[in-house]
This record gives C-alpha cells, structure tokens and sequence, in this order.
C-alpha cells in the first residue's frame, strides 16, 4: 500500500503499490527540473516531455504522497469559487477565460486516457449544485446566470442524485471522476517512457543561481539526498513552494474529511452533487477494483484551528447516516489544500525569485483540475514562451508587500536558529499519564516542548516552532501529526517534514527514563 502525508488511510492507497521509477539520472544540466511528484508535477513533466525538453521529477517522499493521494478526484468546470465570485472580481472576459482553462484541463485528462490507454475509472458526469433554503436559492440562481455568461453546459433541474430534500438545483454537464493515483501512475509511466527521469525521497531544499563555462543562466538544485541538480529552468509543484515567498501570505491552508462508504443494496447515487452550505458536502460514487463506494467530503476547517479533529469526522459520519442507508464505513481521511486570496490560482513566475524559477499553487479545492490548468499554461510559457488566458493566472498579480524583501532576509536563517541545541533532556516519568495517540505542548524548564505517544507508548518530544516562520504547531489526532496553523507545514510525530513550506524538520528534544529506587524494609 502506499504511504500517505497523514496516519489515515483514503480510498486510493490500498489498491496501490509504491511507484518503481525505470530511469536513470545523467550527469547533464537538464532543461527542466519539477519539484514534486503529485498530479501537477507529473502531468507538466510528460507536457514538457513531449515538448522537446529534458525534464526532471524530484519528489521528497514518493508518487502520490501528498494531496493527490487523498484528494475526492472531482473534475470541474463548476468551481469552489463560483463564476459570480469571478466576475466581479476580474470581469466576465476573464472568468470566460477561467471556464475556458477548466474545460482544456477535462480535455488534456481525456486525451492522456486516450493516448496511452490509461485503465483509471475514468466515467463523465454532471455536476449537481442545490439550494436548501431562500437564501441559498438566491444565491444558486446567480451562479446559474454566471454560469450561463461564461459558456458552461447549464440548466434547472427538478431531481439530484443525493436522497437530500432541496429546493432548487442546477445541473452543470460535461465534469467527469476518475482514480487519481492509477492515472499518475500512467503518466509517470509514459513520461520515462519519453526519457524522463523520476527521482523519489529527494527533497529539494534550495535552489541558487549559477553559471556554466559559456555564461548560459543554470540554476542548482540542493536536494536531501546531499546531491546537486543542475537545470535551466525550475518548477515548484509542492502544493505550496518551500521557502519563504509572498505566495505564503495569499494562500490559507485547509484540511477537508472524507470517507468511503458501503452502502446497503445496489444504488450508489451516479454523477456529482454539493449542497450549498460554508463548508460545504460533496457527493459522488466511484468504482474501485469491482467494488463500490459512496465518497461524501466536507467540514472544512483552516488547517490546525480545529483542535478536534475526530469531531469533524463524528460529524460527517453523522451526516452520512442520516441521508443513506449505510452498511459500512470502510475508509475515512482528511487531505489538504490551499485557498487563494483573490479565487484563482497562482501558476506562472515564482514572485520574489530569481528568473526561470516557476510555481503551480493555491487551487483551492479543484486541485485536479487546476493541476492540468497548470500544465498546459507552464508548457506554453517554458517550452514556446507563449502566454495561455493572458496574465489571469500570474502569481505575479500579487501587489508586493511594503518591506517584504527584508521580511525574506529576517527569516530566512529561522531554521537554523531554531536548530540549536536550547533544550535539556525531558523526564520520561513527567508524560506517562499521556494515553496511545494523544499529543500535547507543555512547559518544561520555561520552554515549550511537543510530546507525543504512539501505538506502542513510546514518547516522542520537539520543539514546537515550525522552522518555517516561527507558528507553533498544534496536534491532528486524525493524522496523527504536527500541522502548523499559518501556512500550512506539517510534521509527523518525530519531526519529520510532511508537508511545505517547510523543509527542514522540528528539533527533536531527548527524553530520559527516570529510575526509582524502592526502599526494602529489613
């Protein structure tokens, strides 16, 4: 099975083994190199690939790891920021060129399937969106005229596929679902078989500017398994890129539930359907290996703000049972994703960087689609220097912030600082009362100190300063991890980097078994 960011196991991993890479690397200067391995990385890789350009994966854990191993694998024209939302903030032109982007994504994912016969459970679907009360029905018949303006195969309908009471709904056509991990799979595959190069548990931790013995503008790549890459041109596709950057203020981490359920009989309810409330529920039936399974997801929440996390599966889980007949829930899971300041997401020139450095971020929760979005417009950009939907998608619309740089300057050492030995070895004897699992941050010798217990009762301790900016993280009990409430960076229970922007993981803090002596009387 493969491994996922998180201690909970989502509908995707069992089915699936770790990704076996068939290419070896040269001792080249490539033309592009990709940090990460998840569905944006790999679709822009085997997009270059076929391009012309020699191209290079470089993932930290391995294929899938991240959010595409968790994700719901929804695929949108009808978006979590809805055309109404789009409009008003970039005009109608622009939000046609928004829906436009979201279909070519659907297409490119066709034709892949096509082209290299990809068995991933492919199937096209409407997508259902409904109102539960007046204010909600407003707002539904704004987004159906938005809809509408922006060219999406739109209408009323009178039924949804969900058993839920409604009182009014669209349908959107032309969406579809598939499994995501048998489909990188496939890509991945076909992108070595094109010469690519897929190197797994190689983080990439810096990237510097050089120059080669004719001058030509090369960046170097520092990576975790102490080698050096050497590229011309440098792509983040980490979910959020590492480091510190401006991007880190525009996107707001969240996590979302989801679970896989079992349904008594046979009617598993087709297409996709949302309900319209903030965090909203998501609905759609996916076929895996001769089985299937009702996927529901929702309760939302900003990524460690939550300090229950099991509480937003109890009410999921509550939800689930009082719309269907349930015989078993057989997988749940929390994945995460990040939301944009502004709607749209950030794919194009990394803000604040050195040149030929790139970035695919902030997708919200249409990360499947957004992922081919980005793609298709870094493709055109890096290998013809063509534009795709003008600048709509340019991180560089970001207004820089007033003082930012020296914000960049100040901070960037916060790792190593934070790396130095500040701690005494923690008394073992102090934590027993902590039961299997839970996690809490105490004070001891007037410093904060992160313990944790595990299935076996051993006793983990960190610092709790994320070494990105200085947050202090909290504990996710579904996840059995360290998630930091700023930007997003987790850690599992000894520290180790899950997620970014982080890249350097939490201090580990010693612990020591306390002795005692029992007086025996003579």
């Amino acid at each position: 099975m493969i491994q996922r960011d998180g201690g909970s196991v989502s509908v995707w991993q069992p089915g699936s083994e770790d990704y076996k890479p068939i290419n070896k690397l040269e001792n080249i200067t490539y033309d592009v190199i990709i940090a990460g391995g998840g569905i944006t990385g790999i679709s822009t890789a085997l997009q270059l690939q076929n391009a012309g350009l020699k191209c290079v994966v470089l993932e930290a854990q391995t294929l899938c790891f991240g959010t595409t191993g968790g994700t719901t694998a929804h695929l949108n024209t009808l978006l979590d920021t809805p055309y109404t939302t789009i409009i008003k903030k970039f005009g109608e032109e622009k939000a046609k060129q928004v829906a436009d982007a979201a279909k070519g994504a659907i297409e490119l994912i066709k034709h892949n399937i096509e082209t290299y016969k990809i068995d991933c459970d492919f199937a096209t679907a409407s997508a259902f969106l409904f109102s539960k009360d007046e204010k909600q029905t407003k707002e539904l018949e704004n987004i159906f005229d938005s809809c509408q303006k922006v060219g999406l195969n739109v209408n009323y309908c009178t039924g949804i596929p969900v058993p839920l009471a409604f009182e009014k709904a669209i349908e959107v056509k032309d969406q579809a679902k598939f499994n995501p991990v048998k489909y990188v799979y496939a890509i991945a595959r076909a992108f070595e078989e094109k010469g690519g190069v897929i190197v797994q548990q190689c983080r990439v931790l810096k990237h510097t500017k050089k120059h080669d013995e004719v001058s030509t503008k090369i960046i170097e790549i520092e990576t975790s398994s102490r080698k050096s890459f050497f590229c011309r041109m440098l792509i983040y596709a980490t979910h959020i890129p590492t480091g510190v950057n401006i991007l880190h203020m525009r996107c707001a981490p969240y996590r979302s539930y989801a679970m896989a359920v079992k349904l008594s009989g046979d009617h598993y309810p087709a297409d996709l359907s949302y309900d319209m409330y903030d965090p909203y529920h998501y609905y759609r039936t996916q076929k895996i290996d001769n089985g299937q399974y009702l996927i529901v997801g929702g309760e939302d929440h900003k990524t460690a703000h939550e300090t229950n996390t099991y509480k937003c599966f109890n009410i999921l889980e509550a939800h689930i049972r009082k719309h269907f007949d349930v015989e078993e829930i057989q997988y749940k899971w929390s994945s995460q994703y990040y939301e944009p300041a502004d709607g749209l997401p950030y794919i194009g020139d990394m803000p604040e960087d050195i040149d030929n450095v790139y970035v695919a971020t902030g997708f919200s929760g249409n990360g499947m689609t957004y992922s081919h979005v980005a793609a298709l417009i870094l493709t055109a950009l890096l290998a013809n220097n063509k534009k795709r939907y003008d600048d709509l998608f340019n991180p560089l619309r970001i207004k820089p912030i007033a003082g930012f740089k020296n914000f960049v300057k100040e901070n960037a050492d916060v790792a190593k600082n934070l790396l130095k030995k500040i701690f005494s070895p923690v008394d073992e004897e102090s934590f027993s009362a902590l039961a299997k699992g839970e996690a809490k941050i105490i004070e001891y010798e007037k410093k904060k100190i992160a313990i944790q217990k595990d299935s076996n009762g051993n006793l983990h301790a960190v610092n709790p300063t994320c070494t990105h900016l200085k947050c202090q993280v909290a504990w996710n009990d579904v996840e059995q991890s360290w998630d930091c409430p700023c930007h997003g960076a987790r850690y599992d229970n000894e520290g180790n980097v899950l997620n970014a922007p982080a890249d350097k993981a939490l201090e580990q803090v010693s612990i020591i078994k306390t002795i005692h002596q029992k007086t025996v009387k003579q």
